[in-house]
């Protein structure tokens, strides 16, 4: 049994329960439950629950074996629940009780395989940008995100291809600070101060918890997270990145005001939102339990807030990392990750001891929109030379990424570790190079076949932009930026076709010898009900080198 996989679990026992698919059908009893978000790793189950009323003390039963809760709110409405020591590769069943009552319906979730285990597929769900408030609207009543019911149409048709795990990638929020409330367009800042009037404003000089910050966070973010997942994830394993806008801020630099890296405040309201709703990252013995944002003294011993690994015996590994919180302003000596985590994840590339392998940032590579936290230092400039652009916001601006113009406040280290990063993954010997992000607001596929002075061609680096579930209109690197996502001047990326700007997700199957990646999208004028049938767009292999 050690290669049976949730597909053919599902096929063999019939079980509704375990099916993915089944996890977004309404036939399961969710009971008193409004959200559950879990994750897995060999020998550990973590879940974020809410309920829809407060709680004395739950307790989770995972296969017969009890776990309490832990509360992570002041009202006892949002719960953590941690069960470790578990069987690894193992389907358990899992129930949520209060005394004698049961809270929910009983549901699967299957631990994953010990790092040595011959497993013989796997299939992976990726997507970004899932956040954003219904109903909010940019200048000139230009729509900000898509509706709820749209982003849950294009996770349940996701889920309908029965993945393994899910990897939501950034912005599972949008409630910017400076970046909106003092943007330099007075039409955003009239637009934000109304949304923000209705909801509330940060007292900065405050805890989150246990004041009025703690019921503001749930305000914005249970309409953005808990009411867009519900319960659809309970059977699926999730590993979810942090970017810039889960930190409070948009990736912006200026003299009057630079985003990151976030300031104290931002950091706790940031922790916060994933303490109450999405898990963090389950400790590996391969990951450094020591590495910055792990080990604190509320999630425990080896669990990470930023850099996760996601293991499948000996099959796959893919490591996952936060390219917003530990960023650094050092000149040639900086990152868009801390030294420790570069160190780790050039080690574990270099390690080649699984057929394939993932790198998986929070923010892309190949690709620059003029953006600040990039890591490249083309900027959008006016045409003719004029001035850079920051952002366009729909305004008819015409320009052109550039290199000439100085792009404020930008680092040389962060190419440099992007040369460095990007050099260790083409040089594996026995596993093709590949990453796949998010960020951009965009899907498409690249292959980089040289970078800087980087000769990449004996292995070039795939890189894969997986598609926004959330994103509309005034989301668009075109409305935002000015400009669709490009190659940037330092780099080659051969490419059929510019990414596209449609909203969608990426599946990956993982067999011994490759990786087959299916990219879906959709965007008007394709009617809502075809995302039901929705097909990939785009289907390639990346095969593991002869």
């Amino acid at each position: 049994m050690a290669n049976l996989t949730r597909r053919d679990f599902t096929a063999l026992a019939a079980s509704a329960a375990f099916a993915p698919s089944a996890a977004a059908s309404q036939a399961w009893d969710a009971g008193v439950i409004k959200h559950i978000l879990p994750t897995a790793s060999a020998r550990a189950i973590l879940l974020k629950v809410s309920f829809r009323e407060p709680m004395q003390a739950p307790t989770l039963l995972v296969s017969g074996r009890r776990f309490e809760g832990e509360m992570t709110d002041t009202e006892g409405r949002y719960w953590r629940f941690l069960a470790d020591d578990l069987t690894p590769n193992s389907i358990h069943r899992l129930e949520l009780v209060q005394r004698r009552r049961r809270l929910c319906e009983a549901w699967t979730l299957r631990t994953f395989p010990d790092a040595n285990a011959d497993i013989s597929s796997f299939r992976l769900l990726k997507f970004t940008c899932a956040g954003g408030l219904e109903g909010a609207r940019s200048i000139g009543g230009i729509e900000a995100f898509r509706p709820l019911a749209i982003r849950q149409r294009l996770l349940e048709r996701a889920l309908s291809f029965a993945p393994d795990a899910v990897i939501a990638n950034g912005d599972h929020i949008y409630w910017d600070q400076h970046a909106w409330l003092e943007h330099a367009n007075a039409e955003i800042r009239r637009l934000t101060r109304e949304t923000y009037d209705r909801f509330g404003y940060f007292d900065r000089t405050q805890l989150i918890f246990g004041t009025d910050n703690e019921a503001l966070i749930k305000r914005l973010a249970a309409p953005q997270i808990a009411d867009l997942y519900e319960t659809r994830l309970r059977s699926v394993p999730c590993f979810f990145i942090g970017d810039d806008h889960d930190y409070f801020e948009n990736d912006d630099a200026s003299p009057d005001f630079v985003a990151f890296p976030p300031d104290d405040f931002n950091i706790r309201a940031a922790r916060a939102v994933q303490r109450l709703y999405y898990p963090e990252f389950l400790p590996e013995p391969t990951r450094p339990r020591r590495l910055p944002g792990a080990s604190a003294g509320d999630t425990g011993p080896g669990i990470s807030e930023c850099f996760g690994t996601l293991r499948v015996g000996s099959l796959l590994e893919a490591n996952i990392y936060d390219c917003g919180r530990y960023l650094s302003l050092s000149g040639s000596a900086a990152g868009l990750v801390p030294p420790d985590t570069e160190n780790w994840l050039r080690a574990r590339t270099m390690a080649e001891d699984t057929r394939h392998y993932l790198h998986i940032p929070s923010h892309p590579a190949g690709w620059t929109a003029g953006k600040w936290r990039e890591w490249y230092p083309d900027v959008l400039a006016s045409e003719g030379g004029g001035e850079v652009v920051v952002s366009t916001h729909g305004a008819n601006v015409s320009g052109r990424l550039t290199t000439e113009q100085a792009k404020y406040l930008w680092q040389p280290g962060w190419f440099a570790q992007h040369q460095r990063l990007l050099g260790a993954l083409s040089s594996q010997r026995t596993r093709a190079a590949a990453m796949i992000s998010g960020d951009l607001h965009a899907i498409g596929h690249g292959l980089i076949t040289s970078s800087g002075d980087l000769d990449l061609t004996r292995n070039p680096v795939h890189t894969i932009l997986a598609g926004p579930l959330g994103s509309s209109t005034a989301g668009w690197p075109s409305f935002a930026r000015g400009t669709q996502p490009q190659p940037p001047h330092s780099v080659r990326v051969d490419q059929d076709y510019v990414p596209q700007e449609k909203n969608g997700f990426t599946i990956i199957d993982v067999d011994r010898d490759r990786m087959t990646v299916r990219l879906f999208a959709w965007r008007e004028p394709d009617s809502v009900e075809s995302i039901d049938r929705l097909e990939p767009f785009d289907t390639f292999t990346i095969e593991r080198p002869s």
